[in-house]
């Protein structure tokens, strides 16, 4: 055990000396109050700390304790449903050992160490066993189903297994024999934040994420294991878009990583989560999900270890062969973090004074996302699905933080604040935004309709034609324009309005499941279809306007999920009785 003394502090920094046979990333106590620490650079036998707690009060001389193990996650029952800080100490434990504020130094297990569970073995004596094998399962919660595996770096034969019954997590529930020697196996297992965990190999996004938000799930898909990244100014609604993922996809876990977010804001979520109800199950929405709050108040070293810890815990149930979502929001927060520890180290900047690691620190987060198929038996497929959050000063995406992140990423959620001040939400930019997933994701929608593919792209082509015709518009108004134009701008108008804008806050509108959303595209799509047939026999956009279908096609996002294929016949039936009346008229 390596002992030194602080020889400097420079806010979160603190240099010690007398470090010598220390290693990079190993975790430190520093000061009177054992403050949690982590090295992160070495020179001679000066430790590089960077303190994960309020470091006032300390002083020059204190001592340095080196724990000789890195930074850990305790991976086991007891995970889900919990707030936990960057550091993974539960809030709720610390709140009733200190009181409403953390205190520095407070110690908590991540996991409780007297509850008891009802483990059911699934292995039997004299099986061989390798990382990652399902060993037996816990029901944490009426959601999920604990699979406990053996960790990732273990491996034996069978030689003990308790049976089934109620269990603490620090009691071994499996021994393992290995070259003479015996490993017990309990329920729960540490694994460094920052060390991926393995698997044996990668698949390709194949099946989409389904998000309940149309312009995602329709115009952008996100698949199973992808990446996206969600960049845009103040007040564009990035919180809210990455709730609504959070609440609303086809995921079985959700982890909400506030990385130097806003308290209120984090409570606001909080307690959103506490009252809303799973689409699926109809259990609550906090039985499959798990909270990472680091706020803007906390120190700014912790931003760093609340994003690893998040990618750790979703690594980690992807491994029970579970589909994973995790957002982070925001990784500019976590950014400034390094950009100061950065100067306090007198690194040479980069551009914007942001540290020239920048760009492989946030890959280093974002490529442990993924689809994968799992180490150990039996064989199982998991994913984890990265959405971050971006929030570019000034939302100007050509900030080094964006840049870097869109290197990484392969879906683009581009937040506009134009669209935002007319109130458009989701403020998506369906100009700028893009998904690299359409191509793989096309079978899984063409299962609901082989024709999928050929209606996002007609009202695609009809969005940007809108604002090729805007310029001209402009200039002289839109009843210059030919009825051809004028009605791709009535049918953009009606994509936009009547499809792209979800109100997050209306008990239907909220969430919209994918057989609905493709069904509403159709109608506007077959509206289109039918106006553009009429307007051949002289029929004008003004006439087509006035119809009455119109007002009920605006009113689609209200159907309840379980009407909407009897209600939208009953539509597609009125709008032909509609365009054939305007025909007799004219015809007439």
């Amino acid at each position: 055990m390596v002992v030194g003394k602080i020889w400097r502090i420079s806010g979160p920094l603190v240099i010690a000396d007398g470090m010598k046979g220390s290693l990079v990333y190993e975790v430190v106590e520093v000061g009177e109050e054992a403050l949690i620490g982590e090295i992160i650079g070495l020179e001679g036998d000066k430790a590089i700390i960077q303190v994960y707690e309020d470091t006032s009060g300390l002083t020059v001389g204190e001592k340095v304790v080196g724990t000789g193990k890195p930074l850990v996650a305790e991976l086991g029952p007891g995970i889900v449903g919990v707030v936990y800080d960057g550091l993974q100490r539960p809030l709720s434990v610390l709140e009733t050992l200190v009181g409403p504020f953390v205190k520095r130094g407070v110690r908590a297990h991540a996991l409780p160490r007297d509850k008891k569970w009802h483990f059911k073995p699934s292995i039997k004596l004299g099986t061989k066993v390798y990382g990652g094998e399902i060993i037996g399962i816990v029901q944490e919660t009426p959601i999920i189903e604990h699979k406990v595996m053996t960790p990732p770096d273990v491996r034996g034969t069978v030689k003990e297994v308790v049976s089934e019954g109620d269990y603490t997590i620090e009691e071994p529930i499996v021994t393992l024999e290995h070259d003479g020697e015996k490993i017990e196996v309990k329920m729960y297992h540490k694994w460094p934040v920052r060390k991926p965990r393995p698997y044996r190999r990668k698949l390709d996004p194949e099946e989409p994420l389904i998000t309940g938000t149309r312009v995602i799930d329709y115009m952008f898909p996100l698949a199973k294991g992808g990446k996206a990244a969600i960049p845009g100014g103040f007040g564009t609604g990035k919180t809210v878009t990455l709730q609504q993922l959070t609440k609303w996809s086809y995921s079985q876990l959700n982890i909400y990583v506030g990385c130097g977010e806003r308290g209120n804001e984090m409570a606001d979520a909080l307690y959103g989560f506490l009252k809303l109800k799973d689409p699926r199950t109809g259990r609550p929405l906090r039985e499959k999900a798990i909270f990472i709050a680091n706020t803007s108040n906390m120190p700014v070293a912790a931003r760093e270890t609340s994003v690893f810890l998040g990618i750790t815990i979703g690594e980690y149930f992807r491994d029970m062969g579970y589909d994973v979502l995790l957002v982070a929001d925001s990784t500019s927060r976590w950014a400034e973090a390094m950009r100061e520890i950065s100067g306090r180290l007198e690194e040479m900047p980069g551009e914007e004074g942001f540290p020239a690691y920048l760009g492989s620190r946030l890959a280093e987060f974002y490529e442990r996302a993924g689809r994968v198929e799992v180490a150990g038996e039996p064989p199982r497929v998991g994913s984890v699905t990265v959405v971050g959050a971006v929030s570019p000063p000034g939302a100007d995406f050509s900030e080094p933080v964006t840049q870097n992140t869109l290197r990484i990423v392969k879906a683009l959620f581009a937040l506009d604040v134009a669209l935002a001040n007319r109130r458009h939400f989701p403020a998506i930019n369906w100009l700028v935004s893009y998904s690299l997933y359409v191509e793989t994701v096309e079978k899984w929608w063409k299962k609901i309709d082989p024709e999928w593919r050929k209606i996002r792209d007609i009202a695609m082509r009809i969005l940007q034609e809108e604002a090729e015709l805007e310029e001209i518009v402009r200039l002289v108004g839109p009843e210059a324009l030919p009825e051809k134009d004028k009605l791709t701008l009535e049918i953009a108008r009606m994509i936009r309005e009547d499809f792209l804008m979800q109100n997050a806050f209306h008990e239907i509108d909220t969430f919209s499941p994918p057989e609905k959303t493709h069904l509403m595209m159709k109608t506007i799509i077959r509206f289109y279809e039918k106006a553009k047939s009429v307007l051949e026999i002289g029929i004008t956009v003004d006439e087509i306007r006035k119809l009455p279908v119109k007002y009920r096609i605006a009113r689609m996002k209200e159907i309840p999920y379980d009407k909407v294929e009897e209600e939208i016949k009953k539509l597609w039936l009125e709008m032909d009785k509609e365009f054939k009346e305007l025909v007799g008229k004219r015809m007439g």
